[in-house]
């Protein structure tokens, strides 16, 4: 059990049998009584993120996750195959469990896999991948007085919207957070 005071961003914690991740808190002490502590908190096993309040007093179940760094081999259409580096397990991971992070897997690639009591739940991308344009709009000619940007789709599928000068077989760097284009490499 840790104190709620304890309950910090990127903390797991159980409670009513659910596992939860701190996404956001904050410390609030009035004038009189107790603390209170607000935590934003993702569901690990539904993706439904909750708000909660709890008092400085209270204390919730502390969870000891297992983190594993696994390379990604390939996609079959329905699950997607890791393989684990120190001990060459390969585990195939649903799609539910992999969500949005699809759109930037590339074969080779390492990423950090959380486990717990044998239950894979979330994987964890490198905060910046590089991918292969392999369809652009065209650029429209003496359109360059504004920043004018377009949509372009990469090797894994993932749309991102970047500047007129980038174009097919260009590779770009992608923010994995936020999706967001980078630098052209």
């Amino acid at each position: 059990m840790i104190d709620a005071n304890d309950l910090r961003k990127g903390v797991t914690f159980q409670l009513d049998g659910a596992l939860y991740k701190v996404l956001d808190y904050s410390h609030n002490k009035p004038g009189r009584g107790l603390a209170t502590i607000r935590v934003k908190a993702i569901n690990l096993r539904s993706g439904a993120t909750i708000e909660k309040t709890f008092s400085s007093s209270e204390r919730v179940e502390n969870v000891q996750l297992e983190f594993h760094n696994a390379q990604f081999l390939y996609s079959d259409g329905e699950f997607f195959h890791f393989m684990d580096i120190e001990t060459y397990e390969q585990p195939a991971l649903s799609g539910s469990v992999v969500g949005d992070a699809a759109n930037y897997l590339k074969e080779q690639m390492e990423v950090k896999i959380t486990v717990f009591e044998g239950e894979t739940l979330d994987i964890e991308l490198p905060l910046t991948v590089e991918l292969e344009v392999v369809r652009a709009e065209p650029s429209v000619r003496g359109d360059t007085a504004t920043g004018v940007n377009k949509k372009v789709v990469t090797e894994t599928g993932l749309e991102v919207s970047v500047p007129g000068f980038v174009e097919t077989g260009d590779t770009i760097r992608v923010d994995t957070r936020t999706g967001a284009y980078l630098t052209r490499v």
